[in-house]
């Protein structure tokens, strides 16, 4: 397959993925950027171990964490920088935008806490809940995708709903408290 092709393939399933991962149409963007550069430079290596699809839900998936880990970098970074600034009593770090297309305005305020909930679980458990509910992969899917057993995506998944409606539960009480 060429490169062309693969990316007429799989651009629009790179980018919702992404998307799951960054709720940010710009970030996403650059995410599928990001992705597509490495497809390019590996496409000739590609061994056809997994399905190429396999492969670039593995690019992409990587691809993502590793954007979220810079962007949390770069927030420490502002944030250590502008402790040492004196001439401005303000920080200089802009909160993280949630951009995600087809919420409705209504809905975005329940569904940006959701997608907080998601991003504060560990890596595994937010990405074996994203392809498995949000990418609705199949547990075999998501183990080939994860090069897991579908015993420990069954285990991961359980440990994300656990942790989810704690940390729900969590923000809830919190809510409560202050009204």
């Amino acid at each position: 397959m060429s490169f062309e092709e693969t990316y007429r393939k799989f651009s629009s399933l790179v980018f919702n993925l992404a998307l799951q991962y960054v709720q940010n149409m710009q970030d996403a963007e650059e995410i599928t950027q990001d992705v597509f550069v490495s497809v390019h430079q590996s496409l000739d290596a590609f061994r056809q171990e997994a399905g190429i699809s396999t492969w670039i839900y593995r690019i992409t998936i990587n691809k993502s964490l590793d954007f979220i880990k810079a962007q949390k970098r770069k927030k420490r970074f502002a944030f250590i920088t502008s402790l040492f600034q004196h001439q401005s009593d303000e920080m200089n770090i802009s909160g993280h935008q949630f951009d995600h297309p087809g919420i409705l305005l209504e809905q975005k305020e329940a569904v940006e806490h959701i997608f907080l909930l998601i991003n504060a679980l560990p890596d595994n458990q937010k990405t074996a809940l994203i392809l498995s509910r949000l990418e609705h992969k199949s547990q075999k899917e998501v183990a080939d995708i994860m090069k897991l057993s579908p015993k420990a995506v069954e285990s991961l998944l359980q440990r994300a709903k656990t942790n989810l409606a704690k940390k729900y539960d969590e923000a809830k009480e919190k809510k409560n408290k202050i009204v």
